[in-house]
């Protein structure tokens, strides 16, 4: 091979790395899109997708494409089944981007979004809500949303605050405080579900996650939070990317690694409270979404994070459906099947030394 050819090869190489991100985003809008109509047409009552994707532009677009369809059918498709799919795919960009942003802050492959205690807080608020003897309705979101998503915001401000007096390096106490608070909670856990009596199978119900209790008016209050905390992530890609150089390379690229640490923390928490309150605990999502993207673009930030949306909601809808046509069993534990294996694959490439 001569050397013109040699370097017209990498540079053909070095195009097709670069268009990569590209083609993947135009391949994940269409997947989407199949997602959607798949997931609002499939269920113990099958919809057309022809009639589904004429019942959603009629009511969405206002197009009329000659399709007759029930009134049965248009109830199913839009007032239950797709405000579900659409909640299931906010949940799913809020974890996996949450994800990306801690696992880069804390450069840690296998971190995931509960790793400072979210999950345990969450829990610990939603059971607390069962046993009280209290039912409060506001927005169609009751004592347990309300109750969880203070739960997750109060373990994280708990873990951040504690984590700044100890003794270790910045990420180190982070981890081993987020471990600490998140054991205690689950100590007030144990005791709580000790205490539910009959409300035991709520607790275990958001315990576990799901979208059977989707409406349009939980999806509209939970969107601003989880969509507006992915773009303020996202617009701090720079910051993200100094952070998987290390924090002191972060602070010579300029980054303020303390403000943008506890800024890119938050706004994580704040997107993984916000799902968690209107749909339970999901695990996995936030740990697999990152990681797959990582290994077919690479590590940049300014990818990563809007590819990872992309497949989180994909992966959060298939789960879902899934979920439905077993036989509507918990969300989460389908999550399970799919990510506790790719846990232990990637688990065994970091222990190998390979750069996830």
């Amino acid at each position: 091979m001569s050397a013109a050819t040699a370097v017209a090869h990498r540079r053909g190489g070095t195009r097709s790395i670069a268009r990569r991100p590209l083609f993947l985003a135009a391949a994940g809008v269409v997947g989407l899109l199949v997602a959607l109509v798949v997931g609002v047409a499939a269920g113990s009552v099958f919809v057309p997708p022809g009639d589904t994707i004429a019942i959603l532009a009629h009511r969405l677009l206002g197009l009329d494409l000659g399709i007759h369809w029930t009134a049965a059918e248009e109830t199913i498709v839009f007032e239950l089944r797709l405000p579900r799919v659409l909640m299931a795919m906010t949940v799913g960009v809020g974890l996996a981007v949450a994800g990306a942003t801690f696992q880069g802050v804390l450069r840690n492959p296998l971190a995931d979004p509960y790793v400072l205690g979210t999950a345990s807080g969450a829990a610990l608020g939603a059971a607390i809500a069962v046993i009280l003897p209290v039912r409060a309705v506001f927005l169609e979101f009751g004592l347990l949303h309300g109750l969880a998503f203070l739960g997750a915001l109060g373990a994280v401000f708990v873990v951040y605050r504690f984590s700044r007096t100890g003794g270790h390096g910045q990420m180190t106490s982070l981890l081993l405080t987020g471990y600490a608070i998140a054991s205690l909670l689950a100590a007030g856990l144990s005791m709580a579900m000790f205490l539910s009596g009959a409300g035991l199978r709520q607790i275990f119900s958001f315990l576990l996650g799901g979208f059977e209790s989707a409406t349009w008016v939980r999806f509209a209050t939970a969107l601003p939070l989880i969509i507006g905390a992915s773009i303020l992530i996202a617009m701090r890609a720079r910051a993200l990317n100094g952070f998987l150089l290390g924090e002191e390379a972060a602070a010579h690229l300029g980054v303020d690694v303390p403000r943008e640490r506890a800024i890119l923390l938050g706004l994580a928490s704040l997107a993984t409270a916000a799902a968690v309150a209107v749909s339970g605990l999901i695990g996995f999502v936030g740990l697999v979404a990152p990681h797959v993207v990582r290994l077919a673009v690479g590590p940049n930030a300014r990818v990563v994070l809007p590819l990872a949306a992309i497949f989180g909601a994909i992966l959060m809808v298939g789960a879902d459906l899934a979920a439905r046509l077993l036989g509507d069993v918990p969300v989460g534990v389908v999550t399970a099947v799919i990510g506790a294996p790719f846990f232990l694959f990637l688990l065994r490439r970091t222990r190998a030394g390979y750069d996830l």
